[in-house]
């Protein structure tokens, strides 16, 4: 049975059972995962919560990360770093099934290692590495009939992600483990339509705080269904009318999701990396061919089906719903020759040199091109044409971020809210997780 498998693996889980590399990535993750929080703390979506819910913040035991010290309790720390470390859409992405595994799980397991002390990086690993694989695990098995009807994945399995999480953190035993999973997962969370709106980052803090609320009932007693996956009323069965959870929790602890893991090199939807990054390649080359983006007459690009029906957006008015444009993807590709945050404001969405270069574009839907491949071609008004054909795009699974890379994009965003110094500081501090002795101390020190 599903949920006493996810439970009894959680339990069983140590970390001297954990292969080199999965706790390598766990580390990237984490990593990753702080930069984004860092870098998305005084984002309005993320400011405009805190303001709101100020009100309601209880004993200030956990860190709102970029803040300059600020703490609340575990449960809005979960809630608002989760939207901070979303609400630029740079975050970590399974592939697979486009889960952001690590923004429910790292949000809910910070807030409550600060909340109890006491919890050294080898323990915080272990733990995310348990949350991270239940998600992703009960992720792949109702991909794809669960997102296509509407559902924001992330969301959906990272309140479950989180929960196994906490539950791990908290040392809780197989049944309870099982509660917490069960309490998690009646708490679905997250519809597609938000994408594009302050919501969609909302999706994963309150995963994060659905997660760490159902693991520290679950301590106190509190029950729910042992079956709440795998039901015929249960969360599988509910949420996707076609599943092979079983067939996939199967593999827990065997084949590590984890170690699939990829990261964004731009702050947007996944599906749109393979154009912004052809798009960056041709802006070099036009310099050779002695033309500027002025000099751009139409360009036309090929896509996988499900670019145009995640990111079909033609005239975005504001970042957040650029983030879901392929046109802007490859307007600040061609016109920027880079796509980072400071390319998503509002700003640079409405610009004129960017809006003429958008509407000169075209895409079209080709099955027969992978999810992260493209064909570009480029036409020039002195009748030359580019093309770039991108078979896999920079931040896939064939085609990593370096270790350099993902510090260049940690220092980028996070020098935004602490400055040069700041960052750099965060940065050796998150990539000492492994040998911290306190996870508490690690984030005092950022």
């Amino acid at each position: 049975m599903a949920t006493e498998r996810i439970a009894s693996w959680a339990v069983n889980l140590s970390y001297a059972s954990l292969p080199p590399e999965v706790v390598q990535a766990a580390v990237s993750s984490f990593y990753n995962w702080v930069g984004c929080a860092l870098g998305g703390a005084l984002h309005p979506t993320t400011t405009v919560a805190c303001e709101a819910l100020t009100p309601f913040f209880g004993k200030p035991t956990s860190t709102l990360l970029g803040h300059k010290g600020a703490r609340t309790d575990a449960s809005h720390a979960a809630l608002l770093n989760g939207i901070a470390s979303h609400v630029h859409d740079y975050d970590d992405t399974h592939l697979a099934t486009i889960i952001h595994p690590t923004g429910p799980v790292a949000s809910a397991l910070l807030a409550q290692s600060e909340a109890r002390g006491g919890v050294n990086g080898e323990d915080f690993i272990l733990a995310l590495v348990a949350g991270i694989e239940a998600e992703c695990k009960l992720g792949l098995g109702v991909w794809p009939q669960h997102y296509d009807i509407g559902w924001h994945i992330t969301s959906t399995v990272g309140s479950i992600g989180a929960a196994v999480a906490v539950g791990k953190l908290m040392r809780l035993q197989r049944t309870p483990m099982q509660h917490a999973i069960s309490i998690a997962a009646t708490q679905v969370t997250g519809l597609r339509d938000m994408f594009g709106t302050d919501t969609k980052s909302f999706h994963v803090g309150r995963a994060a705080q659905n997660g760490l609320m159902a693991a520290v009932l679950a301590e106190r007693g509190y029950t729910g269904s042992l079956q709440a996956i795998e039901a015929p009323r249960g969360w599988a069965r509910v949420v996707s009318t076609s599943n092979d959870v079983d067939a996939q929790i199967s593999g827990l602890g065997r084949e590590w999701e984890i170690a699939r893991n990829a990261f964004k090199p731009f702050p947007c939807g996944i599906v749109v990396h393979p154009v912004i990054d052809g798009c960056i390649q041709l802006h070099r080359e036009l310099a050779a061919a002695h033309a500027t983006f002025r000099d751009i007459e139409r360009v036309h690009v090929r896509v996988h089906p499900l670019v145009l029906e995640l990111t079909g957006k033609k005239t975005p008015q504001d970042g957040l719903q650029a983030k879901f444009s392929v046109y802007h993807g490859g307007a600040v590709g061609l016109v920027l020759g880079k796509a980072g945050p400071a390319q998503y404001e509002d700003s640079v969405v409405l610009s004129a040199d960017i809006v003429n270069v958008r509407d000169k574009i075209s895409a079209t839907a080709d099955d027969s091109l992978a999810a992260d491949e493209t064909e570009i071609t480029l036409d020039l008004s002195s009748g030359t044409t580019l093309t770039k054909h991108v078979r896999h795009a920079i931040g896939s699974v064939e085609l990593p971020m370096t270790t350099s890379q993902l510090e260049e994009k940690f220092v980028d965003q996070v020098s935004l809210v602490l400055g040069k110094d700041g960052a750099t500081r965060a940065s050796k501090a998150c990539w000492a997780l492994r040998e911290s002795g306190s996870v508490a101390d690690l984030v005092n020190g950022i």
